[in-house]
């Protein structure tokens, strides 16, 4: 290093690729940068930040490539992080210390880190540049795949040359697309790096009841034109598949072109060499991920690409860090099947032991290694039920406690917990997380899967060891009380059944049989809450009116200066002209602020309690409805301009909104809930950041389940893909009323699904497999809720005694309340007392009676 550099204050360094370990090595040292040394400047081919290649099959059915998208990808705010995204380096200048780009960029560097990644293998099968054959790689591969599909139609043949984890990832994916898959792989098993003989032929068995074609034992001898127009696939055995396309998927090859350029060293089998500390034969450059062959070799797994990852950025932090070893377990679920290996699953240490339970009849495989004397575990493998690997991946090389044979016996397990292992045990591979550091989070206050997950990064990655973490907050010694409050010992989804089963209709008698005490501010919100939810009661009906908090006490929101605001509900943002024109006379008339909201709503800001019911009298008589903004229920259904208007779109996504919006309105649940129905792919009504999302397709509706925004944000996942009108509002009805029989007081869609047990996977069952036979009664009890709606402005208008409610002050309700005031300008805004001046040293002009009136600059929001 000469003088030069060594005297600057800030190093450069040049990350060439931006794939999930690219990515990772970016967020570690930014994290661990605590002086700001580096500044880093990022470098990819590919037109899209990070994204989730290991989720790469979820891609399909959706077509939002920012779905994939990984956490914190582009560096928003962050001016050490520099991405150049589209573009390519073509060189190394080692003795300039400078890459150049495809752009004709040049970029000065201290250090580079190579995470280029690997590319798909193609083998050198006669016809394979033909234009109908692809790899399965990237997000732009599989849109190449879809238009292929697209243009065959549905159930065309499409074949996959290799039956590896990748090969089955691409099988599944074009049985997404509609079509008949068929899986060629020249071992004489599927998965042959994962499973054995035994494992592999249970998994041939359940995929080919879902309806893939397996060829095994077979290669590819050619790919040829076919008279009809398609292709002619023709076999190593002399058999044939006539086809319409073929996806590559036979492996992967590290990218080390570049290195070889730079003359960097690279290993017999391809790869950038590295040493235990992901340096090169050259100081100043490093590579991590699947490009590295680390001491000789390489590694195709996220989890050791981390590992390389957080390895680089401790180098160059001057730490000393070298790479741990790698943790080749995987576990997945392909196609609906359950399949995971561990540890060493091929029992190829000395003197080891196998221990098979085999049951073709259920599907199910397990095998275990152990060591000579039985004492140790060694490995596994897992074919149709791989729930015990949460278990057992943690036990390797250590000692078996009882018979080995329980762990994998059908009513075994329950010997074995998480407690018999010690605090070194890695429960998350992925990010390295130990039993210790995880119980240490829990012990510093992390009570739930989240704040777990926040503090430790576990699960985060492929979510593998959530049940895991959950057996460890569960043993943990930490209460984790499910009582609602002092008042009642039952949580929230129990109560929830007690007022179905029993038929209790007040909190009053409620408390008395199954609680305490007269109940909190905690309790008795929630209650009301289940009281609406199971009947279509009027909230402010007798004893619940005492239950509501201020929203829904008032049928309006709060805002900070003690006035209410009112938002009538426009389903799916239609609004008819002459409603716009009440909406405003009622703004001029009362001296409203309006607003259009995020949610394609108008809302009128600044009316007084006792001026809420000519308000609303006035939207009644308009044909407008209220419930949409202050109640713990459905708030709006957002919705693009759909098929009715825009040249893009696909399906009458208004049309949709203005259904469900009506179909759910007044539906009260443990939190708000928003819809979102976009009406093609562009996804304008952001419906992916909702509650419940629906995208339409040229093949139906995609429903997108468990997303908001807030403070903690997150993208809703696949429920369902391709399905109609009737069957989509059927999953809505399913989903809407489990969420609401068994949150959590306060819990969210998001949340609420991150905590389920069994996640996405049973929801689905649940929703669309009624695993648990309780479809008909969810859709009974959404049916009965869409049976007895009834406006709860228009009920209020209609009867005296609520009427009398909305008045400032009970003991006096002709007296307007004083403390209320407003500056009139052209943007109205609201006035608090006592507030501080708008800069400092400026003196708040005295409004009448001695209230301070604060000046609002026209534009400016206060």
């Amino acid at each position: 290093m000469n003088s030069e550099t060594a005297t600057r204050t800030t190093k450069t360094v040049v990350v060439v690729g931006h794939g999930m370990v690219g990515h990772r090595f970016v967020q570690a040292l930014r994290e661990r940068d605590a002086t700001d040394l580096w500044r880093i400047e990022i470098v990819s081919e590919e037109i899209d930040p990070a994204y989730d290649r290991v989720g790469l099959s979820s891609y399909v059915g959706a077509w939002l490539r920012d779905s994939l998208a990984l956490e914190g990808n582009t560096y928003a705010g962050d001016d050490r992080v520099v991405t150049h995204l589209g573009e390519t380096v073509t060189g190394i200048d080692r003795d300039a210390r400078r890459v150049v780009t495809s752009s004709g960029r040049e970029i000065d560097y201290d250090a580079v880190v190579l995470a280029t990644g690997s590319y798909a293998f193609v083998p050198p099968v006669p016809g394979h540049d033909n234009d109908r054959c692809f790899v399965y790689r990237t997000l732009d591969d599989l849109d190449d795949i879809r238009a292929a599909a697209e243009a065959a139609g549905p159930g065309a043949t499409g074949v996959v040359v290799g039956g590896g984890l990748l090969g089955l990832e691409a099988a599944n994916a074009l049985k997404l697309m509609g079509m008949t898959p068929h899986v060629v792989e020249f071992a004489p098993r599927l998965m042959p790096m994962q499973v054995d003989e035994g494992g592999g032929a249970i998994l041939k068995n359940l995929v080919t009841e879902l309806g893939l074609e397996v060829h095994t034992g077979v290669g590819t001898s050619e790919i040829a034109d076919a008279e009809d127009g398609g292709l002619r696939v023709t076999l190593s055995d002399e058999s044939t598949i006539d086809a319409s396309l073929v996806v590559f998927s036979a492996g992967v090859r590290p990218r080390d072109q570049l290195a070889r350029d730079a003359g960097l060293a690279v290993g017999e089998r391809g790869g950038v060499l590295v040493d235990a500390g992901c340096g090169t034969d050259d100081e100043n450059v490093y590579a991590i991920g699947e490009v590295a062959a680390v001491e000789g070799r390489c590694y195709g797994l996220v989890a050791p690409g981390y590992s390389t990852a957080e390895v680089v950025a401790d180098r160059l932090l001057g730490g000393t860090s070298e790479f741990p070893g790698a943790d080749l377990s995987t576990k997945l679920k392909l196609l609906g099947v359950d399949v995971a290996s561990f540890g060493d699953a091929f029992g190829t240490t000395e003197n080891a032991l196998e221990i098979t339970y085999h049951d073709a009849v259920a599907g199910r495989y397990a095998k275990i290694v152990v060591s000579d004397d039985a004492k140790t575990l060694l490995g596994g493998i897992l074919v149709g039920d791989a729930s015990a690997y949460a278990m057992l991946k943690p036990m390797v090389g250590r000692e078996i406690p009882g018979d080995p044979a329980a762990l994998i016996a059908p009513e075994g397990g329950a010997a074995v917990g998480m407690d018999a292992l010690p605090d070194d045990a890695e429960i998350c591979s992925c990010n390295g997380v130990s039993k210790g550091a995880i119980c240490s989070a829990i012990a510093d206050g992390a009570c739930d899967i989240a704040a777990v997950k926040g503090c430790t990064s576990a699960g985060t990655t492929c979510g593998g060891c959530l049940p895991s973490i959950k057996q460890l907050l569960a043993a943990s010694g930490v209460e984790l009380s499910k009582s609602l409050c002092d008042h009642f010992t039952q949580s929230r989804a129990e109560l929830f059944e007690i007022v179905a089963v029993t038929g209790i209709r007040t909190f009053s008698e409620l408390v008395d049989r199954y609680g305490s005490g007269q109940g909190c501010e905690i309790c008795k919100p929630t209650v009301a809450s289940i009281l609406a939810s199971t009947s279509s009661d009027h909230i402010l009906e007798g004893e619940q009116a005492a239950l509501q908090d201020t929203n829904d006490h008032f049928l309006a929101n709060m805002q900070k200066n003690g006035s209410y605001s009112v938002v009538p509900r426009m389903p799916g943002g239609e609004v008819t002209p002459e409603q716009l024109i009440v909406i405003g006379e009622i703004a001029r008339d009362f001296g409203l602020y309006t607003k259009v909201t995020g949610g394609q709503r108008i809302d009128l800001f600044g009316a007084r309690v006792d001026q809420l019911p000519e308000i609303w009298r006035r939207l009644v008589d308009a044909g407008m409805e209220s419930g949409q903004a202050y109640g713990k229920s459905l708030r709006t259904v957002k919705s693009c301009v759909g098929s009715t208007w825009c040249r893009y779109g696909v399906q009458d996504s208004v049309g949709m909104a203005v259904l469900l919006e009506k179909r759910y309105r007044g539906l009260r649940s443990p939190h708000k809930i928003k819809f979102g129905v976009s009406g093609c792919a562009r996804e304008c009504a952001e419906a992916r950041g909702k509650d419940v999302g629906v995208i339409a397709t040229e093949h139906g509706w995609n429903l997108y389940v468990g997303g908001n925004g807030g403070q903690s944000p997150k993208h809703a996942v696949l429920l369902a893909s391709g399905v109609d009108d009737e069957t989509l509002v059927a999953y809505i009805d399913r989903y809407l009323m489990f969420y609401i029989r068994t949150a959590d007081r306060l819990q969210r869609t998001a949340p609420w699904l991150e905590s389920l047990e069994g996640g996405l996977d049973h929801l689905k069952d649940v929703v669309c497999e009624d695993s648990l036979g309780l479809a008909a009664e969810l859709e009974e009890a959404m049916a009965r809720h869409v049976g007895g709606y009834q406006d709860e402005w228009a009920a209020v208008l209609a009867d005296e005694d609520k009427l009398k409610r909305f008045v400032s002050f009970v003991n006096a309700p002709d007296v307007v309340d004083p403390t209320i005031r407003f500056s009139e300008y052209e943007r109205k805004a609201p006035v608090l007392l006592d507030m501080p001046a708008v800069r400092p040293g400026a003196t708040a002009p005295s409004g009448p009676d001695g209230v301070s009136e604060r000046p609002v600059r026209e534009g400016v929001p206060t």
